[in-house]
């Protein structure tokens, strides 16, 4: 049980040697929330599905370093976002606008959409057409008949 137990506090604290340390925050408060508002409203490229200012990846520390480094030499939140935009696309930015070159990301996941329910609904309707439509005769009728008395009998 001793060996197990220090087994144990060996594994859990060389997990603590490999751990990275935290990025250090601005020096000037306001420049630490103007980072994070515009970092908020950008995607990070690793991660996709993640805010740049909730990313921890290596290239999401990069990007905040450098809109960092904008803010200091004093341009406006907009001009960092063209910034951005010009040199990573308008994927970076978690609201795109509206343009020829963003239509897909606008509407692909509603033409996906419509695309999987006419393929189900072509596949219903092979699938229907395929069995067989089977008339069933007096006799059949009969047996169901019977068969639906005794479990009544049964039940009662």
């Amino acid at each position: 049980m001793r060996r197990i137990l220090l087994i144990a506090v060996c594994v859990f604290s060389l997990g603590n040697a490999f751990a990275k340390d935290a990025a250090p925050l601005a020096d000037d408060p306001i420049t630490e929330q103007r980072l994070i508002s515009i970092s908020e409203e950008m995607r990070c490229l690793v991660c996709q599905n993640e805010s740049l200012a909730g990313s921890r990846s290596d290239l999401a520390n990069d990007l905040r370093r450098e809109i960092r480094v904008l803010i200091k030499e004093g341009k406006s939140d907009d001009q960092i976002r063209s910034f951005m935009v010009e040199r990573y696309g308008d994927f970076v930015l978690y609201r795109p606008p509206v343009k020829p070159l963003t239509w897909l990301l606008w509407i692909g996941p509603f033409v996906i959409l419509g695309l999987g329910v006419a393929g189900l609904l072509m596949y219903l309707r092979r699938r229907d057409s395929s069995v067989p439509n089977v008339a069933l005769t007096d006799a059949d009728n009969q047996k169901i008949d019977a068969l639906l008395n005794a479990s009544d009998k049964k039940e009662g």
